[in-house]
């Protein structure tokens, strides 16, 4: 009889209540500042991040390679036969082959890894929908055979105050800068899907813009497919919650989640502003 594991990242951005319900092993980033390090979303809060981006803007680091050892020596205990790690983008991250590697440690567990080639609930929702598949009772080699079509089925967008914290954090991917802020021009950051690196999906002028836009995209994705939204406050509440307001009213939505604040390691690279939506598509 098999008994199935889930393993992720912070940066996967799940709800504490999904956390327990599937009964899913977490691993922590590292937030890094010049004289202390902790581990993220355990003992930083975003918050705490945010209100010290003026003072410092720290560094983040994979989860430590004892934390992941842990974890599979204590699904091992546990009795689980398999496991499906899904991890933070490798276009943004070294974190998937940090687990593969220890995953390999394990031969009693047989794992599978997951590129989420995401981020955020663009990550967390490849793990819901494997735990929702888990709890129908689909064994482990049907659910690793439809993590494809359920990546897929998966579209991103954000956008951000300012594009300063993902030039310093290296996570630029292929979005334009320097000039593009010099004339205000403001991008709608996606996630490609082929390498997991961001890149401009839409720009226009100016921030009350970027939102409006960012609206319009996902009333086109709605337009063509029922669609369950999740929606990610980067410390920008009052504009996510209008924008959080605007898709409950619009057609096809299955059903639109308050996702609440990225991870602190999220954070760290967007800065302060971020409003990001996360879709996936119906079957």
């Amino acid at each position: 009889m098999e008994k199935i594991a889930l393993i992720t990242d912070t940066a996967a951005d799940l709800h504490e209540d999904i956390i327990k319900k599937y009964n899913i092993h977490v691993l922590p980033f590292r937030i890094i500042y010049k004289d202390r390090e902790y581990k993220d979303g355990v003992e930083i809060t975003p918050k705490e991040v945010y209100d010290n981006l003026d003072k410092e803007v720290p560094t983040s680091s994979l989860p430590s390679m004892q934390d992941m050892e842990d974890t599979f020596t204590k699904l091992e205990e546990e009795g689980y036969t398999n496991a499906i790690a899904v991890t933070l983008s490798t276009g943004l991250s070294g974190i998937y082959n940090a687990v593969k590697l220890v995953s390999e440690n394990h031969p009693s567990l047989k794992t599978y890894v997951c590129d989420s080639q995401s981020i955020s609930a663009g990550e967390g929702v490849i793990v819901e929908v494997c735990a929702e598949l888990i709890e129908k009772g689909k064994s482990f080699d049907e659910i690793v055979n439809e993590i494809p079509n359920i990546k897929s089925r998966i579209d991103l967008f954000f956008v951000v105050g300012t594009l300063e914290y993902l030039k310093k954090g290296g996570r630029i991917g292929k979005v334009s800068g320097t000039i593009a802020e010099l004339l205000n021009i403001k991008p709608i950051i996606s996630v490609d899907k082929k390498d997991g690196k961001y890149y401009t999906y839409d720009k226009v002028r100016g921030r009350k813009q970027s939102i409006n836009r960012i609206l319009e995209i996902v009333e086109e994705k709605l337009k063509k497919n029922k669609c369950r939204v999740w929606v990610m406050d980067g410390n920008a509440p009052e504009e996510t919650k209008k924008v959080f307001e605007g898709i409950k009213k619009m057609d096809n939505v299955v059903n639109v989640n308050f996702g609440g604040t990225i991870s602190p390691v999220s954070g760290v690279h967007s800065g302060p502003g971020l409003i990001g939506v996360v879709l996936i598509e119906e079957q």
